[in-house]
């Protein structure tokens, strides 16, 4: 929605974005925190982003028309696909028409269900057998 390339924050990322979905940006932003407390938030591809555990939790980001969350892994895909039949679902994005009000608890259940999808990552490989390599 916006010329401006570069972000130094979420906050700059929002208030660069029109007035009249400034709101449903906040409230994307602020269930999404809500959801995940723990996740850091940064500004990455241009766009805010969580991260946990090192890895990418989600992105969001406005467009003309709607806004999406980059979080449809192929699991996410499969676990809520009933409730996001009704919304378009294309490589990794889920767009959200602005028109339609925000579906804050399908949200807020993507951000949870991607941060135990991040754990389940991150405590296998804690868990996985330490190989060594053979000094010769």
């Amino acid at each position: 929605m916006t010329k401006k390339t570069s972000f130094q924050s979420v906050d700059e990322y929002i208030a660069s974005q029109p007035e009249a979905v400034r709101g449903t940006l906040r409230r994307v932003r602020s269930i999404i925190r809500g959801a995940v407390p723990h996740a850091s938030e940064v500004i990455s591809y241009r766009m805010p982003a969580y991260i946990l555990h090192g890895r990418r939790l989600l992105h969001f980001a406005a467009w003309n028309h709607h806004y999406s969350i980059y979080a449809a892994t192929e699991k996410v895909a499969a676990a809520f696909q009933g409730e996001l039949a009704q919304y378009e679902v294309a490589k990794g994005a889920i767009r959200f028409p602005f028109s339609d009000p925000v579906p804050v608890k399908l949200i807020e259940r993507i951000a949870k269900f991607r941060a135990q999808e991040l754990a389940k990552r991150e405590k296998a490989k804690a868990s996985a057998p330490k190989t060594r390599v053979a000094k010769e």
